[in-house]
């Protein structure tokens, strides 16, 4: 059997976008030959890939399967076409990375940089995403490599020591609380909250922690990063809870406060997590030793 690649990236492309339209945009064909080749598919495999609902295209279960399946294999296409470039261009890897926005406000930075003075001819494609997220696209192989917060795991992934970060609370100056140095999680419930969006660890954290003495933030405001959070709590919106390192780059302009978060949940473990070492492509195996050797 024969499968055309151009067939399974548009049916991944439909999949993804919701909507044939919206994926002959994205691909730049016309939504006749999209529905003609996933119409190719369905005879070739003798079973239907996508159901049209009020509320666009979904996958079936063997759709489900097939995009899974899909993703690797192009991949693994996209990588033979990079790694044979590399005689007429000089690109010799290309690893897809996937981390929360607390490794890529303290960490990644520095590190991706000395990475690149090692390995100048392999790219990086980073993309920011909550913990659960990144887990996520590490196991369908949307992600080769993905960074997250320890909390929930997933089970059949493979995962390796990276940083830890200290959470602190963050207020404006002139706040009832900027002239103390630590606080209980309890007492910071007695004032407004600026937080970051539902979805981040950070905030399932807080509001957990929350639900076990049975109270409820008040959150005024929810921001979807730490530099739109610190500007909130300058600004008089509330006060926020944010990692130490990610934090530290505003204070130097902003008018803030901190204060250490005396939980012991307060001390976070990050992680890099991968479906197998071993499988990896060797542009992202070299990537990931280097984030280990980068960590303390």
């Amino acid at each position: 059997m024969t499968i055309d690649p151009l067939s399974l990236a548009l049916f991944v492309a439909i999949v993804e976008e919701g909507a044939i339209a919206a994926a002959a945009e994205r691909e730049h064909i016309a939504p006749s030959a999209v529905s003609k080749r996933i119409k190719e598919l369905e005879q070739r495999f003798n079973t239907p890939l996508i159901r049209r609902t009020n509320r666009g295209v979904i996958p079936t279960d063997a759709g489900i399967t097939l995009l899974h399946l899909s993703r690797g294999l192009l991949h693994d296409l996209n990588n033979i076409q990079l790694q044979l470039n590399e005689y007429s261009s000089g690109v010799r890897g290309h690893v897809r990375l996937s981390a929360n926005i607390s490794s890529i406000n303290q960490f990644l930075p520095t590190e991706l940089k000395s990475f690149s003075e090692l390995h100048p001819d392999i790219q990086i494609h980073l993309e920011e995403n909550v913990s659960e997220n990144s887990m996520k696209a590490v196991i369908t192989n949307v992600a080769d490599l993905g960074i997250i917060t320890m909390g929930s795991y997933r089970p059949n992934l493979e995962y390796y020591p990276y940083h830890h970060d200290q959470l602190i609370v963050v207020t404006p100056r002139q706040h009832p609380l900027d002239d103390r140095k630590r606080i209980s999680f309890a007492e910071t419930l007695d004032f407004d909250y600026v937080g970051l969006s539902a979805g981040s660890s950070l905030h399932s954290r807080i509001l957990r922690a929350a639900n076990e003495l049975n109270r409820t933030p008040r959150l005024r405001i929810q921001v979807n990063g730490f530099d739109a959070l610190c500007l909130m709590v300058e600004a008089g919106l509330g006060i926020g809870i944010v990692p130490e390192g990610a934090a530290k780059p505003y204070f130097k302009g902003l008018r803030l406060r901190s204060l250490i978060l005396d939980e012991p949940w307060a001390k976070r473990e990050l992680k890099l997590c991968v479906r197998c070492f071993d499988s990896l492509p060797i542009a992202a195996q070299l990537l990931l030793r280097h984030l280990r050797n980068a960590s303390p």
